[in-house]
């Protein structure tokens, strides 16, 4: 007799906790090899294809196309062989080796798959959440007379001190997993506020309503996150793009692959970063520390059908402009086409954000938390501009900086900016600090 074996939806890695079916690639009664991809599903990061890792018939699939499934609930069964054991790959599976996901083969320093009794995805994530706390225990799922799930005791005293009902709050990590910052955007809420938002809103006949599921619900939470924990200021200064222009059309004009503006931009950011390395960095609010990184990732704001995506260019700081130029194009690409790893859009550390592609000359753009600091560029365009004591045309745009408060000063974001601009308007300031 064949035996049936049940596949689940696996853990999709950095911190996620669900998906969305997008669409089946198998039917009931297709035979299936092992790692084929049977599904697409849509994360709060990228879209992905999850291939099963088992080889035989489909008897049954779990979950329409548009239903959203938590990590662990089951994808599909599938008959395997005729009375004999797993193939080699369905036994692999809970031994740690094997497929995840396309592309991705499985990490063999992680400790072999255990039965889920006691959510090992919310502890994962917990840890990654709040590193300086990440021993403490996680409460058993919360039940109407039973613990509610908080990260920590640290935080669950934390709550009683302040006189936080727990059982009142939703959890923002995995599962309903009660964090530190859960507990202090309580404290700094009004009564009122938390009632109004508990409140649906009327809405006239007609209306359409959109869910905040998937990547727009990601976006919608982290940019509420950044509002509610980053105290940013934004300054800006208008700049003399015309050297810079003139730099790109004369390197474009040689032999090699062609620059693209945001690849010179790039450079120049991270060059400004080396001087002022306090806006490369992030706040630990557990620890009470700003931790300074060492390295720059930088991530660029890109315009998808499916939304605004942040892919992350690593170890920008040692790229030269065209391997930058080269890498911005290949990520642009996968998040036009909706394959951007999820690795692809986590760990930025510096975020540059090119608004002037929509023909605007300036913005203040909200930080992409957890990091401190943002560059906005607008427009290149033409205007009027005093030019060696002559008023003349020139190439102008317009620079903003988005910085948090708690890292740096005025001082330290206004010096940033304005070495930027400085290598905008001569470019020979950014080869001589090179």
């Amino acid at each position: 007799m064949p035996q049936v074996m049940e596949f689940k939806l696996p853990d999709l890695g950095e911190g996620l906790t669900e998906a969305e079916i997008v669409r089946w690639l198998v039917a009931v009664g297709d035979v299936v090899e092992v790692d084929q991809p049977v599904v697409e599903v849509e994360t709060a990061k990228a879209m992905v294809e999850v291939p099963c890792p088992y080889g035989g018939v489909v008897t049954a699939r779990f979950g329409e196309e548009g239903t959203e499934l938590p990590v662990g609930a089951p994808l599909i069964t599938v008959a395997v062989g005729a009375g004999s054991e797993p193939e080699p790959a369905a036994v692999a599976e809970s031994s740690g080796s094997g497929n995840v996901l396309v592309g991705y083969g499985t990490d063999h320093s992680r400790p072999a798959r255990r039965k889920r009794v006691a959510r090992p995805a919310a502890m994962a994530a917990a840890a990654v959440a709040a590193p300086v706390v990440a021993v403490a225990a996680v409460a058993a799922p919360a039940q109407a007379s039973g613990p509610v799930p908080v990260i920590s005791p640290l935080v669950r005293k934390l709550a009683r001190d302040n006189g936080v009902d727990l059982r009142a709050l939703r959890g923002s990590g995995p599962e309903g997993l009660i964090l530190r910052a859960d507990v202090e955007a309580a404290l700094r809420a009004p009564a009122p506020a938390a009632q109004v938002a508990a409140t649906p809103v009327a809405a006239p006949e007609g209306a359409t309503r959109i869910p905040l599921k998937g990547l727009r619900g990601a976006v919608a939470e982290k940019l509420s996150r950044s509002r509610r924990e980053i105290p940013e200021a934004t300054c800006w200064v208008d700049a003399d793009a015309t050297e810079l222009m003139a730099a790109r059309a004369a390197m474009n004009a040689a032999a090699g692959p062609k620059i693209s503006v945001l690849a010179l931009l790039a450079r120049i950011c991270t060059a400004a970063l080396a001087r002022y390395p306090e806006l490369n960095s992030t706040v630990d609010l557990a620890a009470n520390e700003i931790v300074r990184l060492p390295a720059v990732h930088l991530g660029f704001a890109a315009q998808t059908e499916r939304g605004l995506v942040v892919p992350v260019v690593r170890d920008a700081q040692s790229r030269s402009p065209e391997s930058l130029s080269a890498e911005f194009g290949r990520l642009t690409e996968l998040a036009r086409t909706g394959k951007l790893a999820p690795a692809d859009l986590t760990g930025g550390t510096f975020t540059l954000n090119n608004y002037g592609v929509f023909g605007v000359d300036g913005s203040t753009p909200i930080i992409n938390h957890p990091e401190a600091a943002m560059l906005g560029v607008g427009r290149i365009v033409d205007k009027p501009w005093v030019h060696e004591g002559q008023l003349a045309v020139r190439k102008v745009v317009q620079l903003s900086l988005t910085f948090d408060h708690r890292v740096c000063d005025g001082g330290a974001a206004g010096g940033f900016l304005r070495y930027v601009a400085d290598c905008v308007e001569s470019p020979a300031v950014l080869l001589r600090s090179l």
